[in-house]
């Protein structure tokens, strides 16, 4: 038998791929898949691409994700905390919600309002450092997807003095599994084939987050819904530092430097753009960079599967680590086509 893992919320978009991944994964044995109305239900019910998986949807009880040996927590925003509390101490658990992402409680009432509940391990291995502090923890906050995708595009030119922290603007589209599996008639096919549409305009929640790991202390964002199940393309702009005197040149050297080595970031050839479609059923993320010819802005493209690197996979490669496994164990930086 494997290392034991459970899944709460795992009839959510973000939970059926936790399954998908869990299912293929060489170590990790599934000991439990639970949900709230949809406990009874056959997980193939629910998630028709896992048919295979003879297994049904548990109500959520403490005492069997207990007898896991990791949790995986793909639970809606506020509702991780409390179930996280009620678990031993000896079982390693992996939270894909917001709630322990945040350091600063103000931030946490600004943009999510309710209790802050301190801040756990925050789980981005690329970011310098990160992947030590994710070994070693018995709890990590997975990222945000559109946090995720920024994150990876700006932090490093940061961090090298190659953009200014305080000019950074972001517009990001996802696919609308980022919104969840909820019934909202702003989801329904009618409404979003053929448009799109931006939301939480000047106020979207992982705005905190991505200031937290990226030292952005000044950031516009606008996510827009893009008529496509799943991915993101964000595109990152920031001013030049006053000492790039080659900003393209520079971006391209810190970008470089930072992910020669990383398994699942990919910064593509000169010339060669991001496409959601090129990462979709990975965990990889794809990168270019530019300057804008008539502003003189570096410029970051970046596109993910919202439900891999930003969701499952990502909560996948930080259990890997926590686990004492090899990180890309049941992963893959390889997309699928068409």
């Amino acid at each position: 038998m494997g290392i034991r893992v459970a899944v709460a919320g795992a009839s959510g978009y973000a939970g059926g791929e936790l399954l998908r991944l869990i299912a293929g994964h060489p170590e990790l044995d599934l000991v439990a898949a639970t949900a709230h109305s949809q406990a009874g239900a056959p997980v193939a019910a629910v998630h028709p691409h896992l048919a295979g998986l003879d297994l049904v949807f548990a109500a959520t009880d403490p005492a069997d994700l207990a007898a896991a040996d990791l949790v995986f927590l793909a639970l809606p925003h506020g509702e991780s905390a409390a179930l996280a509390a009620t678990l031993p101490a000896d079982v390693k658990v992996v939270d894909l919600g917001a709630d322990h992402r945040l350091a600063d409680a103000a931030a946490w009432s600004r943009y999510y309002g309710g209790q802050h509940t301190g801040a756990w391990t925050y789980g981005l291995p690329e970011l310098p450092g990160q992947r030590d502090r994710i070994a070693a923890a018995d709890r990590v906050a997975a990222t945000g997807c559109y946090a995720v995708a920024t994150t990876l595009a700006l932090a490093p030119l940061i961090a090298a003095g190659v953009v200014a922290s305080d000019d950074v603007v972001v517009v990001a589209a996802s696919g609308t599994s980022g919104a969840g599996r909820s019934a909202k008639t702003h989801l329904l096919a009618s409404e979003v084939m053929g448009s799109l549409s931006p939301y939480k305009v000047g106020a979207h929640q992982h705005v905190p987050e991505i200031k937290q790991a990226t030292g952005a202390t000044s950031l516009s964002f606008t996510p827009v819904l893009a008529p496509m199940p799943r991915g993101i393309l964000a595109t990152v702009t920031a001013r030049p530092a006053d000492t790039a005197a080659d900003p393209a040149a520079a971006a391209r050297e810190a970008l470089t430097a930072a992910y020669a080595d990383e398994p699942f970031v990919r910064l593509l050839p000169a010339g060669s753009w991001p496409a959601t479609a090129a990462t979709l059923g990975s965990n990889a993320c794809h990168l270019q960079v530019t300057t804008d010819v008539d502003s003189g802005r570096v410029i970051v493209t970046s596109a993910i599967d919202n439900l891999g690197k930003g969701a499952a996979g990502q909560a996948v490669q930080c259990a890997n680590l926590m686990l004492g496994l090899p990180e890309t164990t049941g992963l893959t930086a390889l997309g699928i086509a068409p």
